[in-house]
Formats: structure tokens, sequence, C-alpha cells
């Protein structure tokens, strides 16, 4: 697990983060709009001709990408990056093969590893959903995705945007309460990071996924499963249960006219090249050994 750091200037306690990856671990599985996101990603994955013989999937439970990936990539090596022990423990469960399996019997079983550990070689693709939003220092964890893939390499995410949870951040302003969600990073500035940190031809675009629940219990239980307001600006302390139902009341006061209370969601996604090493005039450029055995490999696929 990285070591908590102080909040950045998109406003981001470490502490919060952390409390809300330990709270997750323990859930029965990844939220239904990561699985929901992770499908509508790796429908993207067609545009892609690269046929990756290795890849990464980063925070790989929550991503709950796998199988699609799997299903994509058969043949691909897998590394799984977790950003705790618990979580790594989860997916070497999800993963082990049954005694029957013929996957049982293959060298390169999958591989996880906790967030700050080698990935080893160099993969040809970087997995990445529905988690940047939860990172202190986007930039530095891009470029650390830029060290982890090949020549020609390329890196696919999603994330959450800044309009989400619009009509809540409304409702709070309202009742004159402090934000419930930290200020998501907009997905023009996430492809300014990507060429900061070395990637060529970003791709950003975006969609808005709305929601519908029957009641504000199950709107705040489905919210609770995505992760918690790590914004250090949120009301310190435990809320009381009259502060629960005022919350409740109010949201129930937002409800259509079938009842249902909605929020919507926006996600940001992302896909970008490693570029090449850009060398002086009159030198060389100069690969490493791994990255020109990758380079001829994808270009012979």
């Amino acid at each position: 697990m990285p070591e908590p750091t102080s909040p950045d200037a998109r406003g981001l306690d470490a502490r919060a983060v952390d409390a809300a990856v330990r709270r997750l671990s323990r859930s029965p599985g990844p939220a239904w709009l990561h699985a929901e996101v992770a499908r509508r990603m790796a429908e993207r994955l067609q545009i892609v001709r690269l046929q990756p013989a290795r890849l990464i999937e980063w925070w790989s439970f929550l991503g709950a990408g796998g199988e699609l990936l799997a299903k994509a990539y058969p043949e691909a090596e897998r590394v799984l990056v977790e950003p705790s022990e618990a979580f790594a423990q989860r997916s070497r469960e999800a993963t082990r093969a049954a005694w029957w399996s013929p996957r049982r019997w293959r060298k390169d079983e999958v591989a996880v590893v906790v967030d700050g550990e080698s990935t080893g070689a160099p993969a040809q693709l970087l997995w990445a959903n529905m988690m940047l939003h939860a990172v202190q220092d986007p930039p530095a964890l891009m470029a650390r995705w830029q060290q982890a893939l090949a020549a020609d390499g390329f890196v696919m995410f999603s994330c959450l945007g800044p309009d989400t949870a619009r009509e809540l951040r409304a409702l709070y302003a309202r009742l004159g309460w402090p934000d419930p969600t930290p200020a998501f990073v907009d997905m023009h500035d996430l492809g300014d990071m990507l060429v900061q940190a070395g990637f060529a031809d970003p791709v950003m675009d975006q969609e808005t996924i709305i929601l519908n629940w029957a009641t504000p219990q199950a709107m705040l239980e489905e919210l609770r499963g995505l992760g918690a307001n790590a914004s250090p600006l949120r009301f310190q302390g435990l809320r009381t249960p009259r502060w629960r139902r005022r919350l409740e009341e109010a949201l129930a006061g937002t409800a259509g006219p079938d009842g249902r209370v909605s929020l919507r969601f926006e996600v940001a996604y992302g896909h970008a090249f490693k570029a090449l090493p850009k060398a002086p005039p009159g030198q060389p450029t100069t690969v490493s050994l791994d990255e020109m055995r990758s380079l001829v490999r994808s270009r012979r696929k």
C-alpha cells in the first residue's frame, strides 16, 4: 500500500482514501457501476489492433475487468496490481485455477502484486478502470504507467469526471453543507497529464450515466459501495442518525414523478500510446532489450 501523503491541490485526503480502501477490501465484490464501465471500456479494445502478449490490470479487483480482459486476450500474461495486501489476497483467490482447469498446469499463472512492487517485464497494455479519481497524484501515477509499458504499448483507463453527483452537490449547497465529493479532474486536464507523462496521441472522451433508485436509502447504500468522500473539506467526524434522516428527507424531495431518486455519473475514458524517447539531433535513440523484443513481436502480429 502506498504511504499516505498530505492532500494535494485536487483536494484528496489520503487518510480518507486509505480508510475507504480498507472498507472496500471487505465488500462482497466490485460495485455494479465499475463492472458496467469495465464492459463499456472493453468494447473500445476493438479499435486497437495491437494484441498484447502481457498486460497489467491496475486495481484489478475493484476494476471488475478481469474476465473481460481474459476473454479478449486469452493468451496474454496478466499482472494484477492491487492497492493493498488485502485486495491482493482476494485477487489471488479469485484467479486461482481449479484443480481440473487446464490453466492450472500453465507456467504463465496470473501474477498479483501490491501497488509499489515491481510489475516485472514491460507490458503492451495497462488497464485501469474506475480508480484514477482515488489517487492523490495522478501525474506521478501516469509516469509509473509509462515506465511499466513496452515500446508502442498503450494505456486505457476510466475514472469519474467533474459532473458526477451534480444533483447531490446542489442539495448539499442548498442545505449549507460542505461538498459531498472531491473535485474530480476534467478529461482535458487528464489528457494533458498523459502527454506530460510521456504518452503520445491521447484520446479522451466522456459519457454520462444516470442511475435511479426506488428510495434514498438504496441510493446511499450504493454510493457507499463506490468508495467515500475523500475531500478534506467534507464533514469532519461522524454524522448523527438525525442528520441522516434529514439527508434522506431532502433526497426524497428530489424524486421524480415516479418517486425514484436519480444521480448522474460522468465517466471519463482515456487511451494513449507510450511515446518512444526522442534523442537530440545526431544522437542515437536507446531502448531496452525487453522493449525491443516487445516491439518486434507486436510488429509481427
